[in-house]
């Protein structure tokens, strides 16, 4: 069996259909949370620890007021924004429920974003790291492969900060408090939720942020191209350029 890398401009096969189904709803759906979000922020812009929280009451942090073209809806309304943030709140989370079985059953999750003890060597990830620096983004004997980095952020986002966002935002919600009540007091009280939901969506943003940079220096069109059809193409400076292995169908 030959194992060497494809051939440059060769299609390969990277997004399986779930993982582009799940990848644009959840773009849509976070895209209106933070909309939405940020349009919530608006209405009381300061954050707690602990169970209570008002205007007297010291706050650790008080976001700035954010401009009507970065809220949903476009102008204050508390109402509109609860509305927008509770429907696509759901979206996300029985989109990530779906993904996350799915994945399970797939082995997407175990064959491409399992990190391996040497991966973690201090050794691999400066080299991976200055391999991001120079513009070299895939690894030319495994083109199609996460580098560690990218396990790193994926993983953060997909077992961390989404899970958090989706736990926070069920126990900030007077409907579900009620029915959970230790939930909150897992997390520390109401305000000390709301202050992880609102870090939680500020890492998901910073993510995003770096996500599209990089896509962008890596190439728009093949990385649209693969999230899209599924088919990546092998850029022609992380392959070897001997004709060994054929084209994806």
């Amino acid at each position: 069996m030959d194992d060497s890398p494809p051939p440059s401009g060769t299609l390969i096969r990277r997004h399986a259909l779930t993982t582009r189904i799940w990848h644009w709803i959840n773009a849509l759906a976070i895209f209106i949370l933070i909309g939405s979000g940020l349009g919530i922020s608006n209405a009381h812009p300061r954050l707690y620890w602990g169970p209570y929280g008002a205007n007297f009451d010291y706050s650790w942090f008080q976001p700035p007021h954010f401009p009507a073209w970065l809220t949903i809806p476009g102008h204050y309304n508390l109402a509109l924004s609860r509305r927008w943030h509770l429907l696509f709140a759901l979206v996300l989370a029985f989109g990530m429920l779906a993904f996350m079985i799915v994945s399970l059953v797939n082995r997407h999750i175990q064959r491409d974003l399992r990190i391996r003890a040497g991966e973690l060597k201090p050794s691999t990830l400066l080299h991976d790291i200055r391999e991001h620096l120079a513009f070299r983004f895939h690894d030319p004997d495994h083109p199609g492969a996460y580098n560690i980095l990218q396990k790193l952020a994926y993983v953060a986002v997909i077992f961390v900060l989404l899970p958090l966002v989706i736990l926070t935002g069920l126990a900030i919600s007077p409907g579900m408090d009620a029915a959970w009540p230790w939930l909150l007091d897992i997390l520390g009280g109401r305000q000390s939720a709301r202050s992880i939901h609102f870090l939680s969506m500020s890492g998901i943003s910073l993510f995003i942020v770096v996500h599209l940079i990089l896509v962008i220096l890596a190439g728009v069109g093949n990385e649209l191209r693969s999230m899209i059809t599924g088919r990546w193409r092998v850029p022609a400076d992380t392959a070897d350029d001997t004709p060994s292995a054929e084209p994806a169908k």
